[in-house]
């Protein structure tokens, strides 16, 4: 199998030959999934000039000129065969090598076409989540999303991943910066440098800022993700603010994010310790089904998400020596802890039920 090339990070070119516009015609159909919107959108060549059979299916939905609507069964087959053609063009540039990743190891084409294909109905139908205040993230440049983690699992990272990708009007992407553990995992490590995860050091996170990317953190660790389910909800340590120094340095926005739901999907009430040591991770969680009842308990419950953007901490204002102030940096941790802490009481005060 032949290598993918390998763009710069701050190449804007590679953007614009990933993604296929509407002038390319016919190929940007080609180059898309089958099934996805690209497919139908993609047959407008320029001019607007349709080529024939290329009609979408808003084209076939009523009757065709011959009897029994003959002309719609004809163009909806060609439909099926452009999203064929489609989904075998992906597979030959997948084969040969024929796409781009950056220097993280980013694959935009496979992320948005594959990964995140996977992940929408567990967004969509599983966990139903409820985005607010997305307007917060902005359009353009960067940004530093700052959020809480729980869930024994990260299922909330990958989550406000989708939320980000699917709710921005700018379609923009999260670039989530992980634990060490999850790039020692086999199948996890590759799954997530192409995904856009990189590791949680100030130097990878502070590049992507400044190259103009939005990048998420939750800086409370193995500490929150595993805490026990008697201290739900309740926010752990952040650290000593490496995130805000990394933001001051790039001078982006911090948005702060709280996530409700993530709690309960693995209500974690022990922790085999002895075990945990003897695999080498942080905790091996005991739950109401889990090891129980075997693989049926590594199921999560289908808890009802509440992801909350909040208003923008700008951080433009100070002084490039301002990053290295612990004062201001304890500073503008705990605001943003408080603010993510306080949106999570509302956010539990205005909730219905955990699964509904």
């Amino acid at each position: 199998m032949a290598d993918a090339k390998v763009i710069p990070f701050d190449d804007d070119r590679s953007r614009a030959r990933r993604r296929p516009s509407r002038a390319d015609g016919e190929a940007a159909a080609v180059r898309a999934l089958p099934g996805s919107q690209q497919g139908s959108q993609g047959a407008e060549g320029a001019g607007g000039e349709v080529p024939p059979g290329a009609a979408g299916p808003e084209a076939t939905s009523g009757t065709g000129s011959g009897p029994g609507g003959a002309d719609g069964v004809v163009a909806g087959s060609g439909g099926w065969e452009r999203r064929l053609a489609g989904g075998l063009a992906f597979l030959r540039r997948r084969i040969t090598g024929e796409y781009e990743v950056d220097e993280f190891g980013y694959d935009e084409e496979l992320t948005d076409q594959v990964l995140m294909s996977l992940l929408r109905p567990l967004y969509e139908k599983y966990f139903r989540v409820e985005v607010k205040g997305i307007e917060n993230i902005p359009d353009k440049g960067g940004a530093l999303i700052v959020a809480n983690h729980s869930g024994t699992l990260p299922l909330d990272g990958l989550m406000m991943q989708v939320a980000v990708h699917d709710r921005h009007p700018a379609g923009r992407h999260l670039r989530l910066l992980a634990a060490d553990l999850v790039f020692m995992l086999p199948v996890v490590n590759e799954l997530a440098r192409k995904a856009g995860h990189t590791l949680a050091c100030a130097e990878d996170a502070e590049r992507l800022l400044r190259a103009g990317e939005i990048v998420g953190v939750m800086p409370e660790g193995f500490k929150g993700i595993g805490k026990p389910f008697s201290e739900r909800y309740k926010l752990q340590r952040f650290g000593r603010g490496g995130f805000v120094s990394t933001a001051l340095r790039a001078g982006v926005p911090i948005v702060p994010c709280s996530i409700v739901g993530a709690e309960e999907i693995y209500p974690m009430i022990g922790n085999a310790r002895t075990l945990a040591r003897v695999l080498g991770v942080p905790y091996v969680p005991i739950t109401p089904t889990f090891p129980w009842l075997g693989p049926l308990g590594a199921l999560p419950l289908p808890t009802k998400w509440t992801i909350q953007f909040g208003e923008p901490i700008p951080t433009d204002g100070y002084a490039p020596e301002a990053a290295e102030d612990p004062m201001l940096m304890f500073n503008l941790t705990d605001q943003v802890r408080e603010q993510i802490q306080h949106t999570l009481y509302k956010l539990l005060v205005q909730r219905r039920s955990v699964f509904f």
